[in-house]
């Protein structure tokens, strides 16, 4: 009875034990440059909501590396993170809205994601939020800063 039980154990814990080594996978093959490996170990978990491994398949779109390089893809990526409340993430995202790659610039957009980054502690983060802020105008600022603390965090893995 107690090897039944212990292999239970082990099929109930699976799903929480192995995604964990499976980003480390990841990222040990993405440090050697293997990226085909850190895409393949990625894409699973960010399939189900893991943070990380969404954001890493963002870098791995936005560089071009074991994918083609598609910026809007990447900006998928990166929003999934971001909305999980993952900084770097948002960092990205607010950058990818102000300069209008991979998604259409938008001031507004941007001004959310580097307002949310630089709450963090991002300096870099709210020296661009504020450079955006000049370029809204009217309402708009009011209504960027409206969305910013409108804004939770979506459950992820």
């Amino acid at each position: 009875m107690k090897p039944l039980r212990a292999l239970a154990c082990i099929a109930f814990l699976a799903p929480f034990v192995c995604p964990a080594q499976d980003f480390d996978t990841g990222l040990r093959a993405y440090e050697k440059q293997d990226y085909a490996t850190a895409l393949r170990e990625w894409k699973p978990l960010a399939d189900k909501g893991n943070t990380l491994a969404e954001f890493n398949l963002g870098l791995l779109y936005f560089d071009g590396k074991a994918v083609p390089q598609d910026y809007a893809e990447a900006a998928q990526w990166f929003e999934r993170a971001a909305d999980q409340g993952y900084t770097r993430a948002q960092h990205n995202l607010g950058e990818m809205y102000a300069i209008g790659q991979g998604v259409k610039r938008d001031y507004m957009l941007s001004y959310k994601w580097l307002s949310l980054c630089a709450a963090g502690g991002n300096e870099t983060c709210a020296e661009h939020r504020d450079w955006v802020a000049k370029k809204l105008k009217g309402s708009q600022l009011s209504n960027a800063q409206r969305m910013t603390r409108e804004w939770k965090p979506k459950a992820g893995s």
